[in-house]
């Protein structure tokens, strides 16, 4: 048969796994926090039909001569670049203005089941924590953010530092909202719910207080959106789409070849 068919299926294999990504891609486009994902290929083994020759009796070397037998998915990558910001005036909305995530957990007397956000939409429970819209604690540096009911007002710092006012017009800040990195925070696992839990190749969790390790400040205030670029995600699906068409013309054209094969004796 020939090695054509195999290099077209396998082409078409890797541009429907670009599809699904780009349509995701675009799905999330008004998702809070989305960091885009990119397609990458890599060429599957060649079929070696001579080997290479070193230069010997007078003649030159030659290079090997090698048939190869199609394409395959390489990668699927996360890009984590800064999404813009959407102002809203909303105190309990968090934008991170550079590298990091919140840490959001369960929690059963510490901290549990760890997850990590970029989507900074919070809100308040029944008992005054801090929440993400899945009900997971927001993390801080003595646990789980906690505004008493009895507050009158509060806010929240670009280092992540909550002051409260009370009734009275006291005003305290002892609780601040930490933020984690990772070695490679593209190597997070997406568990869906915007978050994202560590893997194995994802570096251990480093949390510290925004602005400080490497890690970006926080804007009080606004949200940050995706970081899908319509345009762009369109004209990838144009080129995918292409790709594709063009892998099954070399499926039919293999097929007419063999068809003719087939009909030398009639």
């Amino acid at each position: 048969m020939l090695r054509s068919l195999y290099s077209g299926i396998s082409g078409m294999g890797g541009f429907k796994t670009q599809l699904d990504t780009i349509g995701n891609n675009i799905a999330n486009v008004n998702t809070t926090g989305y960091k885009k994902a990119r397609t990458s290929f890599e060429d599957m083994f060649s079929q070696t039909m001579s080997a290479a020759n070193s230069a010997a009796n007078g003649l030159g070397g030659t290079n090997p001569v090698q048939v190869g037998l199609g394409s395959s998915v390489g990668s699927i990558d996360t890009i984590n670049t800064q999404g813009s910001f959407q102002t809203t005036g909303r105190t309990l909305d968090l934008a991170l203005d550079g590298d990091g995530m919140f840490k959001l957990a369960e929690w059963n007397g510490a901290a549990v089941n760890p997850t990590y956000t970029r989507a900074g939409n919070f809100y308040l429970d029944e008992d005054g924590y801090m929440v993400n819209g899945n009900g997971k604690y927001v993390i801080g540096d003595n646990g789980r953010i906690e505004i008493p009911t009895t507050t009158q007002s509060f806010s929240i710092g670009n280092d992540g530092t909550i002051t409260i006012v009370d009734q009275d017009g006291n005003a305290t800040s002892n609780q601040q909202i930490q933020v984690s990195n990772f070695a490679n925070e593209a190597g997070l696992n997406k568990v869906g719910g915007n978050e994202y839990a560590v893997s194995n190749n994802s570096g251990v969790e480093n949390l510290n207080a925004p602005g400080t390790n490497g890690n970006g400040s926080i804007v009080s205030g606004a949200l940050e959106m995706s970081n899908v670029d319509l345009a762009e995600e369109l004209t990838s699906m144009i080129t995918a789409q292409r790709g594709f068409q063009a892998n099954t013309r070399i499926i039919t054209t293999s097929d007419e070849i063999l068809q003719e094969l087939v009909n030398l004796k009639r």
